[in-house]
Parts: C-alpha cells; sequence; structure tokens
C-alpha cells in the first residue's frame, strides 16, 4: 500500500511539473548549459581590429563558455602561457611559438589565418621609402635620412618581425630617430601619426584606424611581410588546471567552418577587403 501511495504521489508530482513546462528532465538538460570560463590571451591587432568583437559572441553563442580576452603583444601572450595563466592562445610569432611548443607548454599548434605587414609613413614619404626597392631598402632609406621611425619594441610579434627586418638589412637601429613605444599596435600607430614618423604595422590594424591617421603605406605585399597567426592549446600535462575543453573546443571553432567563414569576410564590407585570409582550406 505504501509503495502504491508513493508511485501516485510521484506521478501526480511529475504531472504537475510537466504541466508548469519544469518537467525534471528538461530543468537537468538546463542547468547542464552552466558556462565555465576560458582563458584567450592572444595579440592586440586581433582586437585592434575589431575580430575579436565578431569571432568572441559567435563563439560563446554556441559553446558553454564565457571567454575573457587579454590581449597583450604575443611575446607577452605567450609568456602567459608558459606561466599557465591562459588555456589557448591566439598569436603571431612563428619563431617563438615553435620554441613555446618545443618546451611542452602547448598540446597543439594550428594555422588559423594571415595578412600582411605593412611599413606605413607620413604621407610626405621624408624618406623616399615608396620608392626603394624592397623593404630593406626602403629601411636603409630610413636609417640613412635620419627619419623618425617608432619601434613597439614590447616583444610582440610585429616587434619580432621589425627587428628580423633590421637585421637582413643588415641594421641595428639606434640613435635620436628610433624610438620606442612600448606601446600595442594601434597606440603605435597613433604616436607615429604623431611625431609624422614610419612604423611597421599589420594590414588588419592599419586598415582599421587608416581614416583617423595620416600615414600611408609604403612597402607592403613582399614575401618577408607575411604575417601568420597560428592558435595554441595549453598543455593540460604541464598545466593540470588548464580548461583544457574548451580550449581544444575553440581551436576547432576558429580553424572550423563557422570561424573561418567570419575571418573570410570580415572588414570586406567596411574596407573593400577583408583584413584577414583564412588559412584552413
Amino acid at each position: 500500500m505504501r509503495r502504491l501511495i508513493f508511485r501516485t504521489t510521484a506521478l501526480a508530482l511529475i504531472l504537475l511539473l510537466s504541466a508548469c513546462g519544469q518537467a525534471p528532465t528538461t530543468a537537468g538538460r538546463t542547468a547542464s548549459v552552466k558556462k565555465t570560463n576560458l582563458i584567450l590571451a592572444t595579440t592586440t591587432s586581433t582586437q585592434d581590429t575589431g575580430l575579436l568583437d565578431v569571432l568572441i559572441p559567435k563563439f560563446e553563442k554556441l559553446y558553454p563558455y564565457t571567454v575573457k580576452t587579454i590581449a597583450v603583444g604575443s611575446g607577452e601572450a605567450l609568456a602567459m602561457g608558459q606561466r599557465g595563466e591562459a588555456d589557448v592562445l591566439l598569436v603571431h610569432s612563428p619563431k617563438s611559438e615553435e620554441e613555446f611548443m618545443a618546451g611542452g607548454f602547448g598540446s597543439s599548434r594550428k594555422p588559423v589565418m594571415h595578412n600582411w605587414f605593412v611599413l606605413v609613413g607620413p604621407n610626405s614619404d621624408p624618406a623616399g621609402a615608396a620608392k626603394a626597392g624592397s623593404v630593406s631598402a626602403a629601411l636603409k632609406a630610413i636609417s640613412s635620412t635620419g627619419a623618425v621611425f617608432i619601434s613597439r619594441a614590447d616583444e610582440s610579434g610585429t616587434h619580432k618581425k621589425e627587428l628580423k627586418l633590421w637585421d637582413a638589412a643588415g641594421i641595428k637601429p639606434t640613435g635620436a630617430w628610433y624610438l620606442q613605444s612600448g606601446q600595442g599596435m594601434g597606440e603605435t600607430l597613433r604616436i607615429a601619426d604623431q611625431k609624422n614618423a614610419y612604423t611597421l604595422s599589420d594590414e588588419g590594424t592599419y586598415l582599421a584606424l587608416r581614416s583617423s591617421l595620416g600615414l600611408k603605406i609604403v612597402r607592403s605585399g613582399e614575401k618577408d611581410l607575411k604575417n601568420l597567426y597560428t592558435v595554441i592549446v595549453l598543455s593540460a600535462k604541464r598545466f593540470p588546471n588548464v580548461n583544457k575543453k574548451g580550449a581544444l573546443d575553440f581551436s576547432r571553432f576558429v580553424t572550423g567552418k563557422a570561424g573561418q567563414s567570419i575571418i573570410r569576410d570580415f572588414g570586406r564590407a567596411k574596407y573593400g577587403k577583408a583584413l584577414f585570409t583564412p588559412d584552413v582550406k
């Protein structure tokens, strides 16, 4: 009799909850969608261009994560990864990334997209950099004329590329003409604009800010100026507390159909061309 009463009571409770639209199975399913935090360390160019403003909301809509984005230079993003202070990285400093992976800090590294570095300078082009035959020749012209050059000097991917270009040109940049901002790409472009100076930028950030700058592109499209971005999932073996599933989901998203489609079209309507080219076929 007690068993019959219990079953009858339980059935009545289920029917009541169902009538209210709160059946136990539905309630349990709703609770399981609770979002967890995911820490993304990335380069400033993904933020300055506005790409993250499109990518992240779409990712959060499709997956149960709330993304905390930390936009710094690629060097600092990789350093955060080495300290286990992020779950996933979106960076553009190939040599440093290879060292990061060789050190066992990451479990996977995949290509995401690319754009180009551009050498920009004043509309008057006092060094005649636009007439030089290559980016190396342009840097030699800037150095020999003492035209002002602003370096990010922040160990970012852009800074490391800049130093590599100076080295290829056989120049050690020093002196009153070579200034260091210690800032991200957007702020460095603004400083170069204020000082009527040259600087190296990723094309996406330059195009995003072009309307507010008095700077023009003086060198672009050369093989040495290609700018590659990759996504790195931190090693759960090295860092047991990393959000491994979230990091893998983000990596799959930016290299998958949805993420690559966003990248392919981003900026096209506003600037007449996409700011990045997806690298997953």
